[in-house]
């Protein structure tokens, strides 16, 4: 499974009313950072199965991006039950990416 693209129109159906973890992945075609990040959320996409992973293109979506108050790009967002959890901003190896996750799902 690859990570979904999340936009306005289907935020509410596959983030907040989401019955597993969601990881959002804010980011941009113009972000080195997030050209490095972005194929490591798409390998957990296929990995973990315990959540969802999502993408959300600051320059497509910038009501996302302002609602979420991106400031910094790439960020990282886990919402859990409609709530952001964490947040972790910049680029991180897979390792860390996957433990922003670990401790919401099972």
């Amino acid at each position: 499974m690859s990570a979904l693209e999340i936009t306005k129109e289907n935020f509410e159906v596959e983030v907040l009313k989401s019955d597993k973890p969601v990881l959002l992945d804010f980011w941009s075609e113009r972000c080195a950072p997030c050209r490095m990040v972005s194929p490591l959320v798409e390998e957990l996409a296929g990995e973990v199965t315990e959540a969802k992973m999502g993408k959300i293109n600051v320059d497509e979506q910038p009501e996302l991006a302002r609602e979420f108050k991106i400031m910094s790009i790439p960020t990282l967002t886990v919402v859990k039950d409609g709530k952001v959890v964490k947040v972790s901003v910049g680029a991180r190896p897979k390792a860390d990416i996957k433990a922003l996750l670990d401790e919401f799902i099972g």
